[in-house]
């Protein structure tokens, strides 16, 4: 039966798990970028919260 089969039923079957590999690889790489930039903009939310709390520490001393 495998024999039997046509020269481009594997290019097919090729191509599917190349596509499939790459799918899953740039959905991994596009998530650690996008947590990376959740990160950073944390940062950015996080550092006046963090003045304010300083602050507030050096006025109620």
């Amino acid at each position: 039966m495998v024999a039997a089969s046509p020269w481009w039923v594997y290019i097919v079957v090729g191509g599917i798990i190349v596509s499939g590999y790459l799918s899953y690889k740039y959905t991994k790489e596009d998530k650690q970028i996008e947590d990376r930039w959740i990160e950073q903009e944390g940062e950015v939310f996080m550092e006046p919260i963090r003045k304010r709390r300083q602050n507030k520490g050096i006025v109620n001393e």
